[in-house]
């Protein structure tokens, strides 16, 4: 989320452009691949059963309409401020700006917080292997998890940005423990080991329909598919962001489903049915059990839950990055209480923001592990969609609002069918009727966040008047995540 690498309001506006076409996929494709494919693939395929690769193609369909309108509005205002500018150009209303940017805020809290009990449940599994007898049950991986947060911390408060560099290595890493699933799946084919004819078998464990299963299924694969509106912040840093954007966030989004659909399939053709529904560590993922039962002979399985990790960690720093820079903004817009803008003298990162955002991180992960949920990553990562999921709605809605703007000569155009299919979609599947009543707490959860972003604002408020400070709110919302 995020990968606007401005930091402080007295940096230079004129971003250096260094992101060509290459490197652009390679970002988009990495950002879009990470904790999701590792924590969501089991939950989909216990939903759906063999077509657990239909949930993620109908996300991708989804996911793409929403693409088509951040490629209009991007390459028609190119400032990486993302869906606050949209919202804010489309609408004028100061509350709805702040609301979506602190959803969005909000969105990285809850990544971050899901990736970081992906890796630490995976982490323990890993270690498990070389220290017999090292707990992995629902304590231990809470306390893993909150070290790892309070790791992460750290390292945004050194003012550590992302690296482009480091982003593609990483990137690469997660290429490389898809391919190994991937390629079990096919040894599987060849071999004769795995029952091909078992992804078109639908089942169900609650009795549900076909259509309600795979919207269930969907909103819970919708996790998997989000990433692809971060490219948007880095468009002061593309060279050519006009061409690139729409060719590299399509092909990006393309890539990642094909990768997804090869990894649902393989799960469903290598794993017994009765054994998807009950994994040897849910919130770990079923990719573990992939490996462990596709190659028992090769011990592929004692570095796979290590390249997980390589695969997540960075996706958990750079939301925290993201969330901890944007309430950063929100502080110097004026709409949230001034100490967030509050840097360190020499590292010149937003200390108070990354405190804030690490405490939230944290009391979400003690938050969920208290209320008895079955799958912690489950509830955080739906809650990421949830929040995501409004977000685009609002954004669609936005894209029809500004056809009132003349669109610059070479920028995107998509039909107006595409942004009306993209609020209709995004509604639906943020709706309650899309998950199961186990899941609600999602709602609790974004509206809990929702409600502390609306209380500070109100705190920030009173004193900003009771001072009888005269000051207009997001007053550069161009450079609002600098």
């Amino acid at each position: 989320m995020g990968t606007n690498t401005a930091e402080t309001s007295d940096q230079p506006r004129e971003l250096k452009k260094v992101i060509g076409p290459k490197l652009l996929i390679l970002l988009i494709i990495g950002d879009v691949i990470g904790a999701g494919v590792f924590a969501i693939t089991g939950p989909v395929s216990k939903e759906v059963g063999g077509v657990a690769w239909l949930p993620f193609l109908v996300a991708f369909i989804v996911a793409t309409f929403t693409a088509f309108s951040y490629l209009e509005l991007v390459t028609k205002y190119p400032q990486a401020a993302g869906a606050a500018l949209y919202i804010h150009k489309a609408f004028g209303i100061h509350f709805v700006t702040f609301i979506v940017a602190f959803a969005v805020a909000c969105s990285g809290i809850t990544s971050a917080a899901t990736s970081s009990t992906l890796v630490g449940k995976n982490l323990l599994i890993g270690i498990g292997q070389f220290i017999p007898g090292i707990p992995s049950g629902p304590t231990a991986s809470m306390f893993m998890a909150i070290g790892i947060i309070i790791i992460l911390g750290l390292v945004n408060l050194r003012g550590i940005g992302e690296s482009v560099k480091f982003n593609v290595i990483l990137t690469l890493v997660t290429l490389v423990a898809m391919g190994i699933i991937i390629v079990i799946g096919f040894a599987a084919i060849v071999s004769g080991h795995g029952d091909l004819g078992r992804i078109v078998v639908f089942e169900n464990h609650s009795d549900r329909n076909m259509f309600a299963a795979v919207t269930m299924a969907t909103s819970v694969a919708f996790f998997a598919m989000v990433g692809f509106e971060d490219s948007v912040n880095l468009v002061e840093e593309c060279k050519d962001p006009k061409r690139d954007m729409p060719r590299m966030m399509l092909t990006g989004l393309g890539v990642c489903v094909i990768i997804y659909i090869l990894v649902a399939v393989t799960v469903t053709i290598v794993i017994p049915p009765g054994d998807i529904a009950d994994p040897k560590n849910p919130d770990a993922g079923v990719l573990l059990d992939v490996v462990r039962v596709g190659a028992p002979g090769i011990p592929v399985d004692v570095i796979f839950p290590f390249l997980t990790v390589f695969a997540v960690v960075n996706t958990a720093l750079i939301n925290m990055l993201m969330a901890s820079r944007l309430l950063y903004g929100l502080a110097k817009q004026h709409v949230l209480p001034r100490p967030f803008a509050s840097v360190l003298p020499k590292r010149r990162s937003p200390w108070v923001a990354v405190v804030f955002t690490t405490l939230l991180a944290i009391g979400l992960v003690v938050y969920v592990n208290v209320s008895g949920q079955k799958s912690i990553v489950a509830a955080l990562g739906g809650t990421t969609a949830l929040l995501l999921l409004c977000v685009f709605a609002v954004v669609n809605a936005s894209l029809l609002v500004l056809r009132r703007d003349a669109t610059p000569p070479g920028a995107f155009r998509s039909p107006t069918i595409i942004p009306i299919l993209g609020m209709i979609t995004c509604v639906f599947l943020a709706g309650p009727w899309a998950r199961e009543r186990s899941a609600w707490i999602q709602y609790e959860i974004a509206g809990a966040l929702l409600i502390i972003g609306i209380a500070l604002g109100l705190i920030n408020w009173f004193f900003v008047h009771r001072k009888g400070d005269k000051t207009e709110v997001f007053e550069d919302i161009e450079h609002l995540e600098d």
